[in-house]
C-alpha cells in the first residue's frame, strides 16, 4: 500500500498548493503529472513546467518507512479528491504502472508514470543573495505592480517583473510599455545591489501562494534563479534574461499636482469608461482652473461627461489616456486619497500616494 486510509483535505490541500504551473497539454506528458513522494515523515508534492517548479510537503506520521514515489496525472486526481465527500478517507495503492484510488466504495485507477523520469530543476544559487520578509509584505508589492506587466510581448523582458535588492531596500517594476507600476519597501538589513527579472507566471503563480500573515518568507536570488520558500512550500523559479529598461528615466519630476479622493475619481473613471471606444478605452481629462472634466465617446456618436471640482490651479491641459490603465492603478492602491501630477498635453500622467514615496505609477498619453 502506498499510503493507506489518509484524509482528504490532507492530500487536496497540498496538491491544490503546486497543482497552478501544471497544464494538460505538455509538450512532455510528464510535465502533467505530479510527483508524490511517500517518506516515513510525510508526503511530498512536487510540480514543474522546466520554468517554475513547485514543492510542498503534508506532514502525516501514519505512514511506513518504505520509501516510495510515483507521478501521476495532476488535474485528475485534483478532480478526484474534489468532488468525494468531505471528511473521507483515501487511500492510494500501486498496482503495476497504475494507480488505485480508494474512496469509500468508489475505485479510480489512474495510469502512472516513472518517477525517475520526472525533470526536476536543478538548483542553481550560487553566489546567491538571501533576504527575509513578511508574506504579507511581499504579496503587496506584487499586487502593488503586477497589473503592469505585458503580456506575451516580443520584448520578452517586460513580461514580467523587475526585482531590486539596492542597500536597504526592495524594489519592483513592471511597465508594457504604455504604464509603468514601480513600489518599494525597507528591509530590515542592507544589502548589495543586485536584481533579477521574474517572469509574468512566476509572480502571477506567486500572489496566488502567498498569504496575507506577518509569517516570514526566505527570498533567495541568484544570477539565473530564485528560491522563495514559506510555510511548506518552496517555489523555484528560472529568471528572463534581458536588460529591462531604465525605469528612473520613465518616472518624471513634474510640478502641476492634483490631489483627490480616490473614490471619486475611480466611480467617476468608472461611469465614463462605459461610454469609451470599446478598442482604444480612451478618456480625455480637461483641467482649468479648480475643475477637473473627464470626456468619453464612442463610434457611435454617445458620450459621458463628469465634473469634478478640485483645487488644481496649473495651466488648462486637454490630455487623453487608456481609462483601464488608470483604472488598474486606481484599483490597485488602497489609500483614502491619490495625487495626478501632470506636464504639458503631450505628456504622461504620474500617479502617486499623498506622503508615500513608495508608489509611482506612470501612465503615458494617448490621441483621442
Amino acid at each position: 500500500m502506498f499510503i493507506e486510509k489518509i484524509n482528504k483535505e490532507t492530500l487536496l490541500k497540498p496538491l491544490q498548493t503546486v497543482i497552478g504551473i501544471v497544464e494538460r497539454k505538455q509538450p512532455l506528458p510528464i510535465l502533467s503529472n505530479v510527483l508524490i513522494e511517500k517518506n516515513k515523515s510525510g508526503i511530498r508534492f512536487l510540480t514543474t513546467d522546466l520554468e517554475i517548479q513547485i514543492t510542498t510537503e503534508a506532514k502525516y506520521s501514519n505512514l511506513s518507512e518504505e520509501q516510495q514515489s510515483i507521478t501521476v496525472a495532476a488535474k485528475k486526481l485534483q478532480e478526484i479528491l474534489r468532488v468525494v465527500p468531505d471528511n473521507s478517507y483515501i487511500s492510494l495503492e500501486i498496482q503495476d504502472s497504475r494507480l488505485l484510488v480508494k474512496v469509500n466504495k468508489s475505485r479510480f485507477t489512474l495510469q502512472t508514470l516513472p518517477a525517475q523520469d520526472f525533470p526536476k530543476i536543478t538548483e542553481q544559487l550560487v553566489n546567491s543573495t538571501k533576504i527575509d520578509l513578511e508574506q504579507k509584505l511581499l504579496k503587496k508589492l506584487l499586487g502593488s505592480v503586477q497589473y503592469a506587466m505585458a503580456q506575451q510581448d516580443i520584448r520578452y523582458y517586460l513580461n514580467g517583473v523587475l526585482l531590486v535588492i539596492d542597500g536597504g531596500f526592495i524594489k519592483l517594476i513592471a511597465t508594457d510599455g504604455h504604464r509603468l507600476a514601480f513600489t518599494s519597501a525597507k528591509l530590515e538589513s542592507s544589502y548589495s545591489k543586485t536584481e533579477v527579472i521574474l517572469s509574468r507566471k512566476t509572480v502571477s503563480e506567486l500572489f496566488k501562494l502567498l498569504s496575507d500573515s506577518d509569517e516570514k518568507i526566505s527570498l533567495e536570488i541568484a544570477e539565473k534563479q530564485v528560491q522563495i520558500s514559506f510555510s511548506d512550500v518552496t517555489l523555484t523559479s528560472k529568471v528572463i534574461d534581458g536588460k529591462f529598461p531604465d525605469y528612473e528615466r520613465v518616472i518624471p519630476n513634474y510640478t502641476n499636482h492634483l490631489t483627490l479622493n480616490r473614490l471619486t475619481i475611480l466611480q467617476a473613471l468608472q461611469r465614463a469608461a462605459i461610454l469609451s471606444n470599446e478598442k482604444f478605452r480612451g478618456v480625455r481629462f480637461v483641467l482649468t482652473e479648480k475643475n477637473m472634466r473627464i470626456v468619453s465617446s464612442n463610434s457611435e456618436q454617445e458620450e459621458a461627461q463628469e465634473d469634478i471640482e478640485n483645487e488644481y490651479h496649473g495651466p488648462a491641459l486637454d490630455i487623453g489616456f487608456n481609462v483601464n490603465y488608470l483604472l488598474d492603478g486606481l484599483n490597485n492602491t488602497n489609500s483614502a486619497e491619490i495625487t495626478f501630477s501632470f506636464g504639458d498635453s503631450n505628456s504622461s500622467i504620474l500617479i502617486t500616494v499623498p506622503g508615500n514615496e513608495d508608489f509611482k505609477y506612470v501612465v503615458m498619453p494617448m490621441r483621442i
